[in-house]
């Protein structure tokens, strides 16, 4: 599926959407080249679940977390661009913190990627004119909460 993201309101609301539908075990995979707005998307989503504030970008601690009550469920925002190797997640501890949690995950290829899970929105970012598109792909477990 293809959807046309022509401004940073539409970007908004396809994050609240994603938000709507989330649930523990997901993982919402972002790729796309940089400043195709996997962050921006990310932020979105994390604002729809509820939580207010500032959202940092986890390019240099690779991992954020966000909790009850401050957002509707547990989430991890992990930003993989720095691994070099896909076996550093592990060294991460990345298992112990998706533990009941759903996970935004941007530049997933750079951890081995997480299209094999059905739990998994794939989301490709391109740049569109001055807007956007996704290219969205959904694991089995999305197949019934299509955003």
């Amino acid at each position: 599926m293809i959807v046309d993201l022509p401004d940073l309101a539409a970007m908004e609301q396809l994050g609240g959407r994603i938000a709507q539908r989330l649930r523990a075990g997901d993982v919402v995979a972002l790729t796309g080249g940089l400043g195709t707005g996997k962050t921006t998307l990310a932020r979105a989503i994390i604002a729809a679940l509820g939580h207010e504030g500032e959202v940092p970008s986890p390019s240099f601690t690779i991992i954020e977390t966000y909790d009850p009550p401050a957002v509707r469920l547990p989430l991890v925002h992990a930003d993989f661009y720095r691994l070099s190797r896909p076996e550093e997640v592990e060294e991460l501890g990345l298992d112990d913190y998706r533990e009941g949690a759903a996970m935004i995950a941007e530049w997933p290829d750079h951890a081995g990627g997480f299209a094999h899970e059905p739990g998994c929105l794939s989301i490709v970012l391109e740049i569109a004119g001055e807007g956007r598109k996704a290219v969205v792909e959904m694991g089995a477990d999305w197949l019934g909460r299509v955003p």
